[in-house]
C-alpha cells in the first residue's frame, strides 16, 4: 500500500495536470490576461505553484530556506513568462523530481529543520512538508478556478475524491 503522503502528492500531481489541461483548452489570451484578482494573472498563480513546489524540493533535499528562496525569485520571472505547454514541462520535471526523492527516501517521517526568515525554526517531517505542498497546491488552483470564472470559463473539477475514481 501506498504511503498516504505519497499518495496524496500523487493527487497533487494530477490536479495540476487537470488544471494545466483545461488551460491548453482555452484561448490562448486567456493565461496571460491581466485580471483584478489577488493574482495579476492565471500565469502567476501556476508560476507560484511551480516555484514553492520547486522550493520545497530544495528544502527537504537539504538547501535551506533562504537559498531555496533565492533560487526561485531567479527563476520567477523567466517562468511567469512560460507558455502553458512549456509550463506542463516544468511541473511534470519537478514531479519526476519529487517521485524519485521520496522513492528513495527511507524514512518519509524524517525530521528536518527549516528556518523560516518570516516565521524562525521550525522542526518538521518530509512528510508534513509534503502535505504543505499538497494544500497550499489544492488553495492556488482555486485562485485559478475562481479567476477563469471571473473571465467567462469553466474550471475543470480537481477533487481528491475525483481523482480516487480516475486513478
Amino acid at each position: 500500500m501506498t504511503h498516504p503522503t505519497l499518495e496524496m502528492y500523487n493527487y497533487h500531481v494530477w490536479a495540476n495536470g487537470v488544471i494545466i489541461d483545461r488551460l491548453s483548452e482555452l484561448p490562448q489570451e486567456i493565461y496571460h490576461k491581466d485580471i483584478q484578482s489577488g493574482f495579476s494573472s492565471v500565469s502567476k498563480v501556476l508560476s507560484h505553484i511551480y516555484l514553492t513546489d520547486y522550493s520545497w524540493f530544495e528544502i527537504i533535499s537539504g538547501k535551506g530556506m533562504n537559498e531555496a528562496m533565492a533560487s526561485a525569485d531567479e527563476l520567477r520571472e523567466h517562468v511567469e513568462t512560460k507558455s502553458i505547454e512549456e509550463m506542463k514541462k516544468l511541473f511534470i520535471e519537478i514531479s519526476e523530481q519529487y517521485k524519485a526523492f521520496l522513492n528513495d527516501q527511507e524514512d518519509i517521517e524524517k525530521l528536518i529543520v527549516v528556518d523560516n526568515p518570516y516565521a524562525g525554526l521550525l522542526e518538521t517531517s518530509i512528510s508534513e512538508t509534503i502535505l504543505h505542498i499538497v494544500t497550499h497546491g489544492s488553495y492556488h488552483r482555486g485562485n485559478i478556478a475562481t479567476m477563469l470564472r471571473h473571465m467567462g470559463h469553466t474550471s475543470v473539477m480537481q477533487d481528491f475524491g475525483l481523482y480516487l475514481y480516475a486513478k
